[in-house]
């Protein structure tokens, strides 16, 4: 099993950026990819960005250019740095952690952090 702790939301204005952190514990070696996903008030849950134990990156094309999502050497903490941001990025941000098969299988889930963007 795998637990996972989000850190680092908060209120911002707009443009301005914020960092967020997802630390894993538990069975990690169970898990090769890592994920950032966000629901906002009345919307359904979406895809922000993802990472592979190897490294690679796959982003949402809304935040493209301005998240940039990390795993640091030990593989035990993600960080999604968030640029410009916009109050369309008001949501709950939640990590994820998963087997990757031909995608990333999400078996594990944080209990998400709140962004508020104004």
């Amino acid at each position: 099993h795998v637990q996972l702790v989000e850190s680092g939301g908060g209120s911002v204005h707009a443009g301005r950026s914020l960092r967020l952190s997802c630390i894993a514990s538990g069975d990690i070696e169970s898990s090769d990819c890592m994920g950032w996903f966000r629901q906002a008030p009345g919307k359904e849950r979406e895809g922000v960005a993802a990472i592979d134990s190897d490294g690679t990156t796959t982003y949402a094309p809304s935040v493209r250019g301005r998240f940039t999502v990390s795993l640091d050497n030990t593989k035990t903490t993600m960080h999604l740095q968030m640029s410009s941001l916009s109050t369309e990025a008001t949501a709950v941000y939640t990590c994820a952690a998963g087997k990757k098969l031909l995608v990333c299988v999400w078996d594990y889930w944080g209990q998400g952090t709140q962004v508020t963007v104004s």
